[in-house]
């Protein structure tokens, strides 16, 4: 018995710990990191203490529930700036971070977020880092726009943070469409290619006035 008790501990906190990092994924991408630490206790079926134990903040939690959405991040990020056409590239980063904004506002909200004393939640610095840095050469290029900052980047993530539908496919898809719009206001020689779909936001047109 006293052989077997230090393994079933170790395991029961481990299988506490998983519940409480899918509970808050879960609560997160559905309203955002205002839902309270209790509210995901529940969820996850622990106790506050439990979860205090494990995450001392929510900083810290929610640091671990991004794991894999920093990854796609990163590697979105170091895709683009691969990409021996810099605009090119800056047009992957722009089309492919909005998407994964749009699939997950708990992700967005941390990314857009600066938690006092906290660790870098989403990769914000590096991916702002490095996102200048391909910005620079499709301005040198000439194929961006010579005006553009990175502020002008944090307010398109901020606006595609705003649009909220009734299904994830059709959020994704209104996503795509601004991400297209705001690749076209930023180009220094506009080609116009085609946008993506438009999502269908309303159910029917408005009445004529």
């Amino acid at each position: 018995m006293s052989d077997r008790l230090p393994h079933t501990l170790r395991s029961d906190a481990l299988g506490n710990r998983e519940r409480i990092l899918d509970a808050a994924r879960a609560l997160f991408s559905a309203d955002g990191l205002d839902v309270p630490m209790r509210e995901i206790a529940r969820s996850a079926g622990v106790g506050p203490a439990t979860l205090y134990r494990h995450f001392p903040t929510k900083q810290v939690l929610a640091t671990e529930a991004f794991t894999a959405q920093l990854q796609a991040c990163r590697t979105i990020v170091d895709d683009g700036c691969a990409d021996p056409d810099p605009w090119r590239g800056l047009c992957l980063v722009i089309e492919k971070i909005c998407e994964l904004h749009a699939r997950d506002r708990g992700f967005s909200e941390a990314f857009m977020s600066a938690f006092p004393g906290a660790p870098d939640v989403a990769g914000r610095e590096y991916t702002v880092k490095a996102v200048a840095g391909l910005a620079q050469r499709a301005k040198d290029a000439g194929r961006l726009r010579s005006d553009f900052v990175l502020d002008d980047l944090i307010l398109i993530l901020m606006a595609n943070k705003g649009i909220h539908t009734r299904s994830a496919d059709t959020q994704v898809m209104a996503s795509r469409r601004f991400a297209g719009l705001a690749i076209q206001a930023f180009e220094a020689r506009p080609q116009r290619a085609p946008l993506p779909p438009s999502a269908r936001l309303v159910s029917a047109a408005p009445d004529s006035v």
